[in-house]
């Protein structure tokens, strides 16, 4: 038994009329947001929106996260959903009424509203138990922005079952307002890229500004591998696996008059491939070092390794695209003809398990795509109607998964 495509159109109604509980479940979390791996307000929230639901309950050790298991009625596979549910230190000016109320955090990357849809796909499904196939993980976790929570909730054996299996497939949503709201966006294969992070200090010698001979001037050395970066970026990477360089913090100094000893040069590189991540790792060490040589100066190289890139399955990212188009209609799911820039610590899960991210447009109807502001914006505001969507997509990925690759689907 399967979901089809009349059951899939009774599902989407059942998020509307939930829709109002969704929204309030949203706006409470993003009256509190919570930053990094601690999270009990939202922790919290999150478990009393599930009580009473036919659910296994567990919260992580390490991070405030919340596990909960739905058995189906019928055979099938284990499914992952996730959320995230942390947010970002930003001081929020959406000029929304409820707005955060804690001083420099803001839910300014949907977290909220990611979890409070997969609040009401936890609804969804519990409703429809007798036609589920096999077994929904419902993961909640904190620390996407920062510390890689869904590293440390898989340590603590989110991809393990009870019976001594693993998940067999896993689906996220990530809202977004450079969509229209409600519309469905994915493609195979990179679909965000790895993020890593690196800083150069530049050693010179510091002296008297009347007299920069004397010295070594560290300033302009490292100005020159600033322009430098960008060159080899232009010059040593194809453009068809492409990698991003983005130099996001220079200091040096502290008087108009002093020459400083030191310069430091802070950023990130993302990429789509190994190959390429491996060619800009080696590329910022070579040009840093050369530079401040050419100079007289010496660099310092500091390389931190940040998130994988997510990579969706082919299979499966076939499967969520017919599941969409029978859950939304054709015209409201789009594929992304190429990937994003950002980063998102989903990517851990997909890399041990077969799965995929699509995008949901949130855009607010009124706004002009050219003015919306987007994503880690302290001004983003979602359009909270998309949230339905969101919800019963989830549980329909869930609904679906049983059904035999290169079956009938609709």
């Amino acid at each position: 038994m399967t979901a089809g495509r009349g059951a899939l159109s009774g599902l989407l109604a059942e998020a509307r009329a939930l829709q109002p509980d969704t929204v309030a479940l949203r706006r409470a979390i993003h009256r509190h947001p919570e930053l990094g791996t601690h999270l009990p307000r939202t922790q919290q929230a999150v478990l009393e929106a599930l009580a009473g639901l036919r659910l296994r309950l567990a919260t992580g050790s390490a991070l405030s996260s919340v596990t909960a298991t739905l058995d189906g009625a019928l055979p099938g596979p284990t499914v992952l959903l996730r959320a995230d549910m942390d947010a970002l230190p930003l001081e929020e000016e959406s000029g929304l009424d409820f707005a955060s109320r804690v001083p420099g955090a803001m839910h300014a990357c949907g977290h909220d509203a990611h979890t409070a849809m997969l609040v009401t796909a936890a609804r969804l499904l519990s409703a429809r138990r007798a036609e589920l196939p096999g077994r929904v993980v419902f993961m909640f976790q904190p620390a996407e922005e920062s510390g890689g929570g869904a590293l440390r909730m898989i340590d603590e054996g989110v991809l393990r079952t009870e019976d001594g299996g693993t998940v067999d497939h896993a689906f996220a949503l990530h809202l977004t307002t450079r969509f229209d709201s409600g519309t469905v966006h994915l493609r195979a294969g990179p679909t965000f890229a790895a993020s890593d992070r690196f800083r150069v200090t530049v050693r010179g010698r510091g002296g008297h500004a009347c007299a920069p001979h004397l010295g070594v001037d560290p300033v302009p050395v490292a100005c020159e591998i600033v322009q430098a970066l960008q060159s080899m970026v232009t010059r040593t990477v194809d453009v068809h696996d492409p990698a991003v360089v983005t130099v996001a913090s220079v200091h040096a100094g502290t008087a108009a008059n002093v020459i400083p000893d030191t310069a430091d040069i802070a950023g990130t590189f993302r990429t789509l491939s190994p190959a390429t991540r491996q060619r800009v790792r080696e590329g910022i060490t070579r040009v840093a070092h050369h530079v401040a040589a050419a100079h007289a100066a010496r660099a310092e190289v500091t390389l931190t390794e940040g998130y994988p890139p997510v990579v969706n399955d082919p299979e499966r990212t076939a499967a969520l695209h017919d599941t969409a188009v029978a859950l939304l209609g054709p015209g409201r799911v789009h594929h992304l003809p190429g990937p994003f820039m950002w980063a998102e610590d989903f990517s851990y899960v997909l890399e041990r398990v077969p799965g995929a991210m699509a995008f949901l447009g949130a855009r607010p109807p009124a706004t002009p795509p050219a003015e919306a502001a987007d994503l880690h914006s302290c001004r983003v505001v979602f359009d909270e109607e998309a949230l339905a969507a969101g919800a019963a997509l989830h549980a329909a990925a869930a609904l679906r998964a049983g059904v035999p690759d290169g079956a009938e689907r609709g």
